[in-house]
């Protein structure tokens, strides 16, 4: 059986054309639909709607920005702005791509695993292949990783 929002407010809209109460439609429908039907609270609001003359049993459009900005090309068009510059900041990729400056922080630190070293954004976690690439960026990056190495690990005597 079909338990989707959609399917459920149909069957509300038509028990309510039909002059069923809001408090007898929640019964029934709890019974059709056990742990996947629509809260108490919903059932009496959509009663309350198709008696005011709502029609329509789809969700309306909503205001405002979308929240699933953080998809795919947003996460690959960040990593590609970073790796053309790595001194680039959170405001000017925010402003570029017209998103959030948290949501570029979110994307930087968590999805791409980025963090800051010497005002510049590079990997949490290095792989070895970083020590041999061409890349002067990376370079640089490798050298300053064995100088942190060497001073953070005991050596042997």
């Amino acid at each position: 059986m079909d338990s989707s929002r959609s399917a459920q407010r149909a069957v509300i809209q038509f028990l309510r054309a039909e002059g069923e109460h809001a408090s007898q439609i929640y019964r029934r429908m709890k019974e059709v639909y056990g742990k996947q039907c629509l809260a108490r609270c919903s059932i009496f609001r959509c009663c309350q709607r198709y008696e005011a003359g709502r029609v329509n049993i789809k969700d309306l459009p909503h205001t405002g920005q979308a929240h699933n900005v953080t998809n795919s090309t947003t996460i690959s068009v960040v990593y590609e702005l970073i790796r053309q510059n790595r001194r680039i900041t959170t405001r000017e990729i925010a402003v570029e791509l017209s998103i959030n400056k948290g949501t570029v922080h979110h994307i930087i630190h968590k999805r791409l695993g980025y963090g800051k070293v010497c005002a510049q954004c590079v990997p949490k976690h290095l792989s070895p292949s970083i020590f041999y690439t061409e890349d002067i960026h990376s370079l640089s990056v490798s050298m300053s990783i064995s100088i942190i190495y060497s001073c953070t690990v005991p050596h042997e005597q």
